[in-house]
């Protein structure tokens, strides 16, 4: 008998829930099935991101970074000390270094190879 009340009472609540909501308004649109296409892939063949090589010796971890075959950058991460970089600015194959205001001196280290 309790059950029977309290089904009742219910589905009276019910009753009156769905009765108090507004009506559906006569300008709403229904919503897109399905999300939209992705874009297209890149048609002119080249790469977005850089190719990054890293070749790790003991005393320093080197990152080189390329774009299309072309090294531009070279991240210099030594055992002791800060990173630094090598940077080919203005595209003719030579790097340049690339330093923050504690560096400011900074020199890149050269040796003779060959001398007669």
């Amino acid at each position: 008998m309790q059950a029977m009340k309290l089904l009742a009472l219910g589905i009276f609540c019910a009753a009156q829930v769905s009765a108090t909501e507004p009506g559906v308004p006569a300008n709403l649109e229904p919503l897109p099935e399905a999300a939209p296409a992705p874009p297209e892939p890149v048609q002119s063949g080249e790469s977005l991101e850089p190719d990054i090589r890293i070749i790790q010796k003991k005393d320093a971890i080197i990152e080189e970074y390329r774009l299309n075959g072309n090294l531009y950058m070279v991240k210099v991460i030594p055992a002791v000390g800060r990173p630094y970089y090598l940077l080919d600015q203005d595209g003719d194959g030579r790097m340049e270094t690339n330093m923050s205001e504690i560096y400011s001196d900074f020199v890149v280290p050269q040796w003779v190879l060959f001398s007669w």
